[in-house]
């Protein structure tokens, strides 16, 4: 299967390569100024194997790709619990609109969205109980991928530490609803840590290949809740990892996915495969073009989806 995927990728990398004008050109884009790609895939499949192609060994910052890692922590500490303080719909704002906040009295939509991921480092801080709050999902990520320690990007962590003004304006609007416990400045420097940490497309393929163990095992019970729990989170990745661009890319990929701002697409076929791609150049909703465009091919090419199974 290595071989045969591995030609795909080379296929998808050279044609994405060729075409790089023409498919920015079609997108809606957030920086028309931006010059285009270049576009890096790997791919770590359950057996263990990871293949990959383009620019799969730059680094770059996850993002919101944590905002996966995060709830998965937060899950496994309090189960379902995490639902009486963050929702789970699709919101059809940008990620970081305040207006809903009013709406839903201090609710976030869905963990997704900067507000619901605020939530969510609160929900940690507040049940690991120990001193590595701010770095858990630090560790979650490397810990997954087999990484050695993983950096963090030094100018992310700058940047929104000057500017954070509206994460910290809904941290405020949700500690007056009573859904915020830890300090703002806690809870903004973990968000910010995960937000930061630095991976390439190969160690993103691997650290998220956790995400794709969804097969029950009655007989183990540890097991079998990971399983739910990993089921829980693709569901969130397909109706919400793309904020208000979540329904285009089910339509066009088919496969649960969670995006980030740094460029880096996290895509998952369950029992199968993490996906992960990685272009700088970003739409209207703050979503990779080229990245989308790569998992688009890949996933007809493959026949991957959730909707059916995989090509012949």
């Amino acid at each position: 299967m290595g071989q045969a995927l591995g030609r795909i990728l080379d296929e998808v990398a050279d044609e994405i390569g060729r075409d790089v004008d023409t498919i920015e050109a079609a997108a809606d884009r957030k920086d028309e100024a931006a010059t285009p790609g270049p576009i890096g895939i790997a791919v770590a499949l359950s057996s263990g194997e990871v293949v990959s192609a383009g620019a799969a060994t730059a680094a770059f910052p996850i993002q919101s790709i944590a905002k996966v890692f995060a709830l998965d922590l937060a899950l496994a500490a309090i189960g379902d619990d995490v639902f009486d303080r963050v929702g789970r719909e699709p919101s059809g704002d940008p990620f970081d609109s305040i207006v809903d906040l009013e709406r839903t009295r201090g609710i976030p939509r869905n963990p997704f969205v900067n507000a619901g991921a605020l939530v969510v480092v609160d929900i940690l801080m507040e049940h690991l109980r120990d001193d590595r709050e701010a770095c858990a999902v630090v560790e979650a990520v490397r810990r997954h991928g087999g990484l050695p320690p993983t950096a963090l990007d030094e100018g992310v962590l700058a940047r929104e530490r000057a500017r954070g003004h509206l994460n910290r304006a809904m941290l405020d609007f949700m500690r007056h609803h009573g859904n915020i416990h830890a300090t703002d400045d806690a809870i903004v420097e973990a968000y910010l840590n995960q937000c930061a940490i630095m991976l390439d497309c190969t160690g993103l393929a691997r650290a998220g290949r956790v995400l794709a163990a969804t097969r029950r095992r009655p007989d183990d019970a540890a097991a079998d809740a990971d399983a739910r729990r990993m089921r829980q989170l693709l569901a969130l990745m397909m109706t919400c990892g793309h904020y208000d661009g979540s329904g285009d890319f089910a339509l066009r990929v088919g496969l649960p996915a969670k995006s980030g701002v740094g460029g880096g697409i996290l895509a998952i076929v369950p029992e199968t495969a993490a996906i992960a791609v990685w272009s700088p150049n970003l739409d209207q909703h703050g979503n990779s073009i080229l990245g989308v465009r790569a998992l688009e091919m890949i996933a007809d090419r493959t026949g991957w989806s959730v909707f059916g199974p995989p090509l012949d």
